[in-house]
């Protein structure tokens, strides 16, 4: 299976670029996407999910079946037949149980009761809601309401999972449980995770897409992102009232306060200061590295 994205972009309002000539190809694994608030993260799910179109480009699929690639702006039906999909915004029938509101969902999407019943079942153990099965929606917690919606994009065992800001709302323990469960998912399936967390993909990418102001900025391995910046990490201690003049000549990674001063962890081409030492680069090193590099050029 494969999914293409080809020169996509994404015009709102006659004069702002939501996405501007957006280009990936995608196979099975996982696709951590990450970028700031507003980089169009969400516009670039909404058009993979075939809930909105590209103003230019086109994106295509080819299915496990092995047919022809169709463009999913024409023809969406072959895909949204194995689309999993957890928006930013997903909503509740706050009157409906965890079994009811799955069950509804799954009637949308075409599947037989008996079957579909038992799925229900083995997602509401996965997603950690037994317990609270029967209880309406509406007295749910938003982690909890989260964990519906991480249950409903998995009914149809989908080929292409989409989930955008899943981890919103989840407490720690939570977090990792999720992880866990796309790690588990992507041996056979193309799963995208959308997230301004860089933590949320470390541990299962296999692939990271970094996106600034609609542009796609790079696509590599983490492997290969932690490479790029190998020699641009620096730490030194700092005195805490220097903190603020630092931050207005430095990129900050991390600080971490100490009885004698403030650690602090900069990302730079060269030296910062005498006293820096350089350290193994993070993946929220590298991350930050090039979303700070690239605001000017795609402004």
């Amino acid at each position: 299976m494969k999914l293409s994205i080809e020169n996509v972009s994404k015009l709102y309002q006659g004069k702002t670029w939501g996405l501007k000539d957006f280009s990936l190809e995608l196979e099975p694994g996982v696709l951590g996407l990450v970028g700031p608030n507003g980089a169009g993260k969400s516009t670039l799910m909404r058009i993979l999910a075939t809930i909105t179109h590209p103003t230019e480009g086109r994106v295509t699929w080819r299915g496990a079946d092995g047919k022809a690639s169709v463009n999913i702006a024409q023809t969406p039906d072959p895909l949204r037949q194995v689309l999993g999909y957890l928006p930013q915004d997903f909503g509740v029938y706050p009157n409906l149980n965890a079994v009811e509101f799955l069950e509804y969902l799954a009637a949308i999407k075409g599947l037989d009761a008996k079957p579909a019943r038992r799925r229900i079942d083995e997602l509401l153990q996965v997603v950690n809601l037994v317990d609270a099965r029967k209880r309406p929606l509406g007295e749910y917690s938003g982690g909890m309401k989260q964990r519906v919606g991480i249950a409903q994009a998995l009914l149809n065992d989908p080929q292409l999972l989409i989930v955008d800001e899943p981890t919103v709302g989840l407490d720690p323990a939570e977090r990792v449980r999720f992880r866990n469960l796309l790690s588990d998912l992507s041996g056979e399936r193309i799963v995208i995770l959308s997230t301004h967390i860089v933590s949320d993909v470390e541990a299962v990418a296999t692939q990271i897409a970094v996106i600034c102001k609609g542009h796609l900025l790079r696509c590599e391995t983490p492997e290969a992102l932690l490479r790029s910046v190998e020699g641009k990490v620096w730490e030194w201690m700092a005195s805490s009232t220097d903190l603020q003049e630092l931050r207005q000549r430095h990129l900050i990674s991390g600080t971490i306060r100490h009885t004698d001063g403030v650690q602090v962890r900069v990302v730079e081409d060269a030296q910062p200061v005498e006293a820096a030492q350089p350290v193994a680069p993070r993946l929220e090193d590298a991350y930050l590295y090039f979303v700070s590099d690239s605001k000017a050029e795609v402004a």
